[in-house]
């Protein structure tokens, strides 16, 4: 069955879609709202806004990759295209592997479609002890059913043979364990989904709520950089960017000029600080950049006697709270369980092999089952999260250390894991550690874990949840903007992504975004347009 490309009819009928490389000479844009980033914060918005009948000039660093650009689902590809760094984005130290969308639409155009509600203990401790007011559970619930309706979120009933390891080992073990919901309409179940949507039914904001704002009347500029916002006297002026050559990386040396009443950053948890950062923004508290959270994750790698083909199906459609909140917000470290698919490249690198053993493990790729926990970060002072700072040419970096409490937490999350791969008919299980080996009785496998050097570089952890650097509370000493996310020095400012966050999510933070942004840019349309 043939797919329409929305984007080639959409230009095709007027749509105003510029992409920086083509641009030749210096450009100066003008409109109503200003949104640097295009992913679950800026697509949100975007719509929002556009609808409400405000002019909007929506800005991606990344290209305009659409469903004709997906068919051939080529893992190599899409890390190019679709990924920060080519999918090679780290922390400072490389110990840290950070999986984040760079197109239009962002992470959104490339994630599992996990779809979440932000969990209760979560509103409640932002309340109680980051000052955050209005985003309580009855205040959200709105907010979440609009975006639930919008984005076709449903918990998600056909089981890959990977998510059913989790199902299977958590009824075993007594554990909890639910549906996952997923923003997607008309779902193939290929399993493609992290090297975009080749037949639209991923919700993202590529497909969803962009071609929304397009249609009334928003301009989208893709290949642009947004170096910096010019500010003074409390307010930004203009913001200056930057047109990209043809490669997504190099300045063509093409120099744009945004002039807006109103700014929204939407860069996301890495982006959006290290832009406010080159901009020299206020920052009297020293809290930018500050407290970014990451939602450490790690692997156990399980061997199962029948055909796993974990690269097929739903990435993900169960999971398990069963260690989340077990000992409460602020004890010791909880985590959620849930299963990744495994590709060959990004398989390369977590089997932390090399050699005939990676030649070995890659060859038992149809029987390996994983396992991963999100670690909850950000909820006590041992955990604070990492730092957001500049490279000398202004290129966003990452700090993230882990602290004693953090590496409990991930002694914990192997051992569960490993029992319960072994409760789900494992042959053998081993942590993606380089010094653990396969075992094959749960007993062994708890002794080998007990004992494993808990270290950068040992184990392997990655994540794909970046939070926090621009954290919101009423207080203008402990956040860089206020519930609303509207800075707390610039008044025709707003940042609407997940670094507004003030602590990890325990949980996939796209739905949260989505639905906070809805909150937060309703409120912005209504004061804009009168």
């Amino acid at each position: 069955m043939a797919i329409p490309d929305i984007y080639r009819e959409g230009i095709a009928s007027g749509w105003k879609v510029i992409d920086g490389a083509r641009l030749g000479t210096a450009q100066t844009f003008e409109a109503d709202v200003a949104i640097v980033g295009s992913g679950a914060g800026g697509g949100v918005a975007a719509e929002i806004l556009s609808l409400a009948g405000l002019k909007v000039l929506l800005i991606e660093e990344g290209a305009l990759r659409s469903s004709d650009s997906f068919k051939d689902m080529d893992e190599l590809r899409a890390f190019k295209e679709l990924y920060q760094e080519a999918g090679a984005r780290a922390t400072s130290d490389g110990a840290i592997a950070v999986l984040q969308g760079r197109s239009v639409g962002g992470s959104t155009t490339v994630n599992w479609t996990s779809s979440f509600r932000t969990p209760a203990p979560t509103l409640q401790h932002w309340a109680e002890q980051h000052e955050v007011i209005g985003h309580g559970v009855e205040d959200m619930k709105p907010w979440f059913e609009k975006m639930e309706q919008r984005l076709h979120v449903m918990p998600w009933q056909a089981r890959n043979a990977n998510n059913s390891v989790l199902e299977r080992g958590c009824a075993k073990l007594g554990w909890e364990a639910h549906a996952i919901p997923r923003n997607v309409k008309g779902c193939w179940n290929s399993g493609y989904c992290g090297f975009g949507c080749p037949v639209n039914a991923k919700q993202s904001m590529l497909v969803s709520t962009i071609p929304v704002a397009l249609q009334h009347g928003a301009t989208l500029l893709h290949r642009v950089r947004v170096r910096r916002l010019e500010h003074a006297d409390g307010r930004v002026g203009s913001a200056v960017g930057e047109a990209l050559r043809e490669d997504g990386l190099t300045p063509s040396g093409v120099t744009l000029t945004i002039k807006a009443r109103h700014y929204i950053a939407a860069g996301g948890a890495i982006n959006t600080p290290a832009l406010l950062l080159r901009s020299a923004a206020p920052d009297p508290h020293e809290r930018l950049g500050k407290r970014t959270l990451i939602h450490p994750v790690v692997l156990s790698l399980a061997q199962m006697p029948e055909r796993i083909d974990p690269f097929y199906g739903a990435p993900q459609s169960i999971a398990s709270d069963h260690f989340q909140w077990k000992d409460g917000a602020t004890g010791p470290m909880g985590y959620k369980l849930e299963v990744p698919p495994i590709f060959p490249g990004i398989g390369a690198g977590v089997l932390n092999q090399y050699g005939k053993a990676l030649q070995q493990e890659a060859a038992a790729l149809p029987h390996t089952n994983a396992v991963l926990a999100l670690l909850r970060d950000g909820f006590v002072e041992q955990s604070p999260g990492g730092r957001v700072r500049l490279a000398d040419d202004g290129s966003p970096v990452l700090d993230y250390d882990l602290s004693d409490y953090v590496w409990d937490g991930v002694r914990r999350a192997y051992l569960s894991m490993a029992e319960l791969q072994f409760a789900a008919g494992a042959s053998s299980v081993r942590a993606a550690h380089l010094d653990a080996s396969h075992q094959t009785r749960w007993d062994a496998a708890r002794r080998q874990i007990t004992e494993l050097p808990l270290k950068k570089f040992r184990a392997t952890l990655f994540t794909a949840h970046l939070m926090g650097g621009c954290g919101m509370s009423q207080n203008a000493r402990r956040g860089v903007v206020d519930s609303r996310g509207r800075h707390h020095q610039l008044a025709n400012l707003s940042v609407m992504d997940g670094s507004v966050f003030p602590t990890s999510i325990g949980a996939n933070p796209q739905l949260s975004i989505f639905a906070l942004t809805a909150q937060n840019a309703s409120l912005l349309a209504k004061e804009l347009a009168g």
